[in-house]
């Protein structure tokens, strides 16, 4: 009997498209996710729909542009009946899981208009993304918030603490054996309290294996979202990983000093921040990139891990793999710290697609340079298990083209990504209204523009200057280049797929099969002689 597909669909959060050694990183050792690049195709000009967590990852769980979907921040819900992936695979009788983060808030007015408690079944798959949590951690758990189910773990291997995520795993020791808090900075190059195997990337990877040992006894396909909270700060990493790397490692600062010099006024606003202060500092830097390094190896560690367990199963042969991240992160680059804006070091993700298809073994080991979007995925999920992607609600499309073939002809010519700053300080900065704070990015490949509303655009020829140094938007000499993508810009912003509860088939029979008239009702009709007109043309029709 043939085993069902699945899908195991891993996202680090805050990784950089540059920091893996199949992306050109140096000195960063990530064998085994150079090995799963491989044995599938690695994307190099994949993009995320909003370069912050929660809107980037709403706009992968649900195949739609932040436009569309409404979520703008971190803790914005999606408004109840927003369909998801969870949604989409549900009907074709497909499991969507979580292991890990997800950002996602529920719409708890929404449930209460509705009538739908919380707890109810229905309640839970629209508080959680439409995925059947099997063990949710969104990574951040300061006191005073809700505990995860992490701390009974750490508590049972006797790391006893109020708050033993913070005090173990996220903390380190001075050498006087004080507690050094993980969240600052100036503590980075300090190893973590708790030992490799009980720190949370290896946890997260047991519980994905539990998950699919129990999944092997159920016999439904499934698709697993395994969420990994690191390297995302605290920047602090267990040994080996802590002192795994040093500055020698580094490579070096991507910025100039051009561009703090008449900066436009979001980009000068943004480098103001004070995460941004900080991380251009040399000596944050030398302290918070070697433990980010040791993090990302620690995942290709349980990356390793991970294969063996599936191999060991006999489930690579019928399980997608894909291994992303939901967007960058700055690290001093460009003056910057965290992530925010479009620069390649934020709104680029890594992406390895293995599909396990007999199709797709002319492509294994290649790169491709189609423009993809985080949107993709889930339709590229809903092809891969054989059901119809739902073209009226999911945006993006599906990847298995490119897995398995040349880019078709008519593949995308431009990329997006938005941003809404009204929850940051910048707003009150450059005292724009709320509904004003709004960034869109249009990248064709080559130039990337940046709209700002209320302000002159950015502009960056990725071809000229590939590390985005000069911003152009002022150049007379880019006029027609900004012309164009303000049009494409102009044309998306105009056509969202608005359409989600009518297919497309539905409104293409309505005018195709005169179904007004087929119904009785006869608008603007003259006479007898020219309803039978009418009657005979859908007559004919039929017999086609």
């Amino acid at each position: 009997m043939a085993r069902a597909k699945n899908v195991l669909w891993i996202m680090c959060d805050q990784l950089r498209y540059d920091y893996l050694g199949c992306t050109g990183h140096p000195t960063l050792k990530t064998p085994n996710i150079d090995a799963m690049a491989k044995r599938g195709v690695l994307f190099t000009n994949a993009y995320v729909q909003s370069p912050i967590c929660g809107p980037s990852r709403m706009s992968f769980y649900t195949g739609r542009y932040m436009r569309s979907h409404g979520s703008h921040w971190n803790g914005w819900p999606l408004r109840v009946g927003e369909p998801t992936l969870g949604d989409h695979l549900g009907k074709i009788g497909v499991r969507n899981v979580l292991v890990g983060k997800t950002h996602m808030a529920p719409d708890l007015e929404g449930m209460k208009a509705l009538g739908i408690p919380p707890e109810s079944i229905i309640g839970v798959h629209v508080a959680e993304c439409g995925f059947e949590p099997y063990e949710r951690d969104d990574g951040l758990h300061p006191t005073g918030r809700p505990r995860p189910k992490y701390d009974d773990y750490l508590r049972q291997q006797g790391f006893e603490a109020t708050n033993p995520w913070e005090h173990w795993a996220n903390s380190g020791a001075a050498d006087d054996g004080s507690l050094q808090n993980g969240w600052l900075l100036v503590h980075a190059d300090k190893a973590a309290r708790v030992p490799d195997e009980h720190s949370e990337t290896p946890y997260m990877t047991r519980r994905a294996m539990d998950f699919i040992t129990e999944a092997e006894t159920d016999g439904r396909p499934w698709c697993l979202h395994l969420s990994y909270i690191k390297p995302h700060w605290p920047y602090i990493a267990p040994e080996p990983y802590a002192s795994m790397y040093s500055t020698d490692d580094m490579i070096p600062a991507i910025r100039s000093e051009r561009e703090r010099q008449n900066p436009h006024p979001v980009f000068g606003a943004y480098m103001d921040m004070r995460y941004s202060r900080n991380m251009a500092r040399d000596d944050a830097r030398d302290k918070v990139i070697p433990t980010y390094m040791g993090l990302i190896t620690q995942i290709d560690d349980q990356m390793g891990v991970l294969m063996k367990f599936l191999e060991d199963r006999g489930l690579l042969d019928t399980t997608m793999i894909v291994f992303t991240s939901d967007h960058g992160d700055y690290l001093g680059d460009h003056w910057m710290g965290e992530k925010d804006l479009f620069h390649e070091q934020s709104a680029k993700i890594p992406l390895i697609i293995i599909d396990p298809s007999k199709e797709a073994d002319a492509t294994r080991g290649t790169h491709s340079d189609a423009l993809v979007e985080a949107i993709d995925l889930a339709p590229t999920f809903v092809d891969y298990f054989g059901g119809k992607v739902p073209g009226h609600i999911l945006e993006g499309r599906s990847l298995l083209p490119l897995l398995r073939g040349p880019t078709p002809p008519d593949w995308r010519k431009v990329a997006f990504s938005e941003y809404d700053y009204a929850m940051q300080d910048v707003r009150l900065k450059l005292n724009q209204p709320i509904e004003r704070c709004r960034l869109f990015m249009v990248f064709d490949g080559r130039w990337k523009y940046i709209h700002a509303s209320g302000f002159r655009p950015m502009l960056y020829d990725l071809e000229t200057d590939p590390q985005e140094y000069v911003d152009r938007g002022d150049d007379p000499e880019c006029a027609g280049i900004i012309a164009r993508l303000q049009a494409e810009l102009f044309d998306w912003a105009l056509h969202p797929n608005g359409h989600i509860t009518t297919p497309r088939e539905k409104i293409a029979a309505y005018a195709d099969n005169q179904l007004q008239v087929k119904g009785g009702v006869l608008i603007g009709i003259w006479d007898e002689k020219e309803l039978a007109a009418i009657k005979d043309g859908i007559a004919q029709r039929a017999k086609l």
